[in-house]
């Protein structure tokens, strides 16, 4: 009987010690502010916003290893992945967000946040982080990203894009490609195959910028005001697609040489 009682007593204990834990949470979770976890979700989205932009300017500011600005001037959108983490072990995995614009009658478009998950095969030890960028050169190349959720390989043709002064030997970019995607990693930046990564509309982020969830197609068809912080990745985009104008595109459309100005 003593030990049925001391088991018992123990299991006693042990239930109200549960009782008083899941109290302790609801509580908790009553008395936490929401405001407080939407302000921290609003600072990661307009940090990676600013990042997108300052990656932009950091690439673009040295001209022998940069996009070429005929590149920049013919792309219908600019997506830009601060810090894609990649990680290797035996088979290798990768995932990022970025941000996305494209051009519509009325300049470039208000940023979109989506996230990139892609995998590499091959004996591989080590993990780096990546900033990505990927410019979408046609029509079908945009179509496929207004989707909000496509395979790059499958659903758009893509090839690592030129740099610098290698876009002046490779003239049939344009023709074979309707994605062309970069990457930088420690401090080196060329073009990078992406064949085989999944894109999609970030959702959770999309409702934290905008305070609602929006369709891909509608903000990156520019029916859709930029919200708050969206400036310095707007800006950089302007900046370096009207350059590219001063170099002689000939698609630079008319709302673009005016933001030049």
């Amino acid at each position: 009987m003593t030990r049925t009682g001391a088991l018992k007593r123990s299991l006693l204990a042990l239930g109200l010690a549960a009782s008083l834990l899941c109290s302790v949470s609801y509580l908790k979770a009553q008395t936490t502010d929401p405001n407080e976890t939407n302000s921290k979700d609003q600072t990661d989205i307009e940090k990676r916003i600013r990042n997108a932009g300052q990656v932009l300017d950091e690439i673009m500011g040295v001209k022998d290893s940069a996009i070429p600005d005929k590149i920049m001037s013919d792309a219908e959108c600019v997506a830009v992945v601060p810090s894609m983490v990649k990680i290797a072990l035996g088979f290798g995995g990768s995932h990022g967000k970025g941000v996305a614009t494209c051009r519509t009658a009325n300049g470039w478009s208000a940023p979109a946040p989506f996230s990139i998950t892609g995998g590499s095969w091959g004996l591989q030890i080590g993990g780096q982080a990546v900033d990505l960028v990927m410019l979408v050169m046609n029509q079908k190349g945009m179509d496929a990203l207004l989707s909000s959720k496509f395979k790059i390989g499958a659903d758009a043709s893509a090839a690592a894009g030129p740099v610098g002064r290698q876009a002046a030997a490779d003239t049939d970019w344009k023709m074979k490609a309707q994605v062309l995607t970069y990457s930088r990693a420690r401090g080196v930046f060329a073009g990078i195959d992406l064949n085989g990564a999944k894109i999609s509309q970030d959702r959770d982020e999309t409702h934290v910028l905008y305070g609602k969830m929006i369709p891909f197609a509608t903000i990156l068809s520019g029916k859709v005001s930029p919200p708050n912080g969206s400036e310095p990745f707007l800006a950089a985009v302007r900046k370096y697609a009207a350059q590219a104008r001063d170099q002689g595109s000939l698609n630079v459309p008319a709302d673009v040489r005016a933001d030049a100005h």
